[in-house]
């Protein structure tokens, strides 16, 4: 059969527009951003909470309509059990889980637990910047997980019912609440003291009633808890950092454009910065309200009286060690000035 000249470029514009029309949604889908969610279990207000939100402002300002970050705080898609396993699953891309939470992909984090490693903040940072800290990161990626950044809640301060707390030994045969982790009962055992696992939500009642006679935790979480109001002695530790790790799947991570990973890269630095001077700022203001309440006494600690808690951990991290590494604990000292 022959066409007309006529017939012919009907055909060829008919057979144009439904090419364009198949080719719609490739084009639409190629400009759609890559959708990020991050998945975390606190508040929004909250030193993680704000660096998660800092991180979605200036990861769509450095990528615009190449990422569409989505955060969702309070547990409101995955909580504390099930949000490893997300991201491992790849149904969220971010989570920013409490270091403890580790220790069945590496044993190596459990430095981050060590009772009286780290003097202080500024020297919790000096070790996560070095070559060694920074290994940490990635020393989960044969897990499928890759560390980007090290978020600070606070460091840990030591409170119990009793007037002195001063040296190891006043804390021997008391009743401490704990988070679930081998380092921390092993803490209170070396001190001749009775650790309790317990929920954070039921800790405030267990201080007033003596079901336990005292905890651990930063001055944010003491004050915004209204634990000093059940608490006669708060001792100024340090003794260790409650600090999260920012995670992601590390086969999504490597499969992301350069110049989308780049980004993101930076984003994660500058809300590290940012969210890492919300969380001193809140310890720092909370410690002052505390203090200011005069429901609890701050119990300032010496030199010695520091060395003393420390010589009573050595045990503790020799019995860490193995699993930990001495490489990793001398470094962790040395960041100490």
């Amino acid at each position: 059969m022959k066409f007309s000249s006529r017939m012919r470029r009907h055909v060829l514009a008919t057979a144009c527009v439904a090419l364009g029309a198949l080719a719609l949604p490739f084009a639409a889908s190629a400009q759609s951003p890559i959708v990020i969610k991050f998945s975390h279990v606190v508040a929004d207000k909250t030193p993680k909470g704000q660096a998660a939100l800092k991180f979605k402002e200036l990861a769509e300002k450095k990528l615009p309509g190449k990422v569409d970050v989505q955060v969702f705080p309070s547990s409101q898609l995955f909580g504390d059990a099930k949000e490893l396993e997300a991201v491992l699953l790849g149904d969220v891309q971010f989570i920013a889980p409490s270091l403890s939470k580790f220790d069945r992909f590496t044993k190596k984090l459990q430095v981050f637990d060590l009772p009286f490693m780290f003097d202080d903040v500024e020297a919790l940072d000096r070790f996560q910047s070095t070559p060694l800290g920074q290994s940490l990161l990635t020393s989960m990626t044969n897990r499928g997980l890759v560390g980007l950044a090290y978020w600070h809640n606070g460091m840990k301060q030591l409170s119990t019912g009793k007037d002195k707390l001063v040296r190891p030994e006043d804390v021997k045969g008391l009743k401490f609440r704990i988070q679930a982790s081998d380092v921390l009962e092993a803490q209170f055992k070396a001190l001749g003291a009775n650790p309790q696992k317990m929920a954070f939500a039921e800790v405030y009642q267990a201080l007033q009633t003596g079901v336990v006679d005292g905890q651990e935790n930063t001055w944010s979480n003491i004050y915004s808890q209204k634990f000093h109001e059940v608490q006669k002695t708060i001792a100024e530790t340090n003794h260790g950092p409650i600090d999260y790790m920012v995670v992601t799947n590390a086969k999504w991570w490597d499969g992301l454009p350069a110049d989308v990973r780049k980004g993101l890269t930076e984003a994660m630095a500058e809300a590290t910065t940012y969210g890492n001077k919300v969380a001193f700022d809140l310890n720092e203001a909370d410690k002052k309200k505390i203090a200011d309440a005069g429901k609890a006494k701050i119990q300032k600690l010496s030199k010695d009286d520091i060395a003393a808690w420390r010589k009573a951990m050595e045990p503790v991290w020799k019995q860490f060690e193995g699993g930990i590494g001495r490489d990793l604990i001398d470094a962790a000292l040395k960041a100490n000035k």
